[in-house]
């Protein structure tokens, strides 16, 4: 699984860290490192719950581009 840079773009641009984007949602610190550092795949319901808070939307934050076409 590849590393969620976009998630953690979208929150350095909020400037919030991993441990505000984790209280904010009721979820652990760890849990946002492990999504952007691509060792976690979150629910569909956390992945929206991520986006309301930083204000993207499923696709700009978890949508992988396909670069071979």
């Amino acid at each position: 699984m590849p590393k969620n840079l976009k998630l953690k773009s979208a929150r350095a641009a909020l400037d919030m860290s991993q441990q505000d984007v984790a209280m904010a949602l009721g979820i652990s610190r760890q849990t946002i490192n492990a999504i952007e550092s691509g060792k976690y795949n979150p629910t569909i319901k956390l992945c929206i719950a991520i986006c309301k808070l930083l204000g993207k939307t499923l696709n700009d934050l978890f949508w992988e581009e396909d670069n071979n076409e």
